[in-house]
């Protein structure tokens, strides 16, 4: 009996949520702005010395903000690229790439986390 292989998911049915100890705050014309707390021991030396700020607000720009605020654990990559293509017809072009490239950045810094894959994905 042949063993089945297990295929990784398409990025594409990945299901994000933003990460639930993230700050972050949205303003009256609906940007976002994300908290990013430097709490390293080299963050440290560099406020007491140099004075870097605790916290740093990172203001995203009106895609970043339509991606963060689309991240709700109920919508996959492919969905988020869809809303984007609507809301921004202008750069379906360049979308799906500068989408995947926020979607990596967000990940890395432990910005969103990866709620699982899509049902009719598996």
């Amino acid at each position: 009996m042949a063993k089945k292989r297990k295929l990784p998911p398409n990025y594409m049915d990945i299901l994000f949520e933003r990460n639930p100890e993230q700050k972050w705050n949205q303003n009256e014309d609906s940007s976002v702005s994300l908290e990013m707390e430097h709490s390293g021991f080299f963050d440290r030396i560099a406020q007491r010395f140099f004075k870097k700020p605790r916290v740093s607000h990172i203001a995203l720009d009106k895609y970043g903000s339509a991606v963060w605020l689309a991240l709700d654990g109920t919508k996959t990559v492919f969905d988020v690229l869809n809303m984007m293509n609507e809301k921004f017809p202008d750069e379906q072009d360049k979308m799906l790439n500068r989408l995947v490239q926020f979607m990596y950045v967000l990940q890395t810094n432990e910005f969103i986390t990866q709620k699982g894959i899509a049902p009719t994905a598996k």
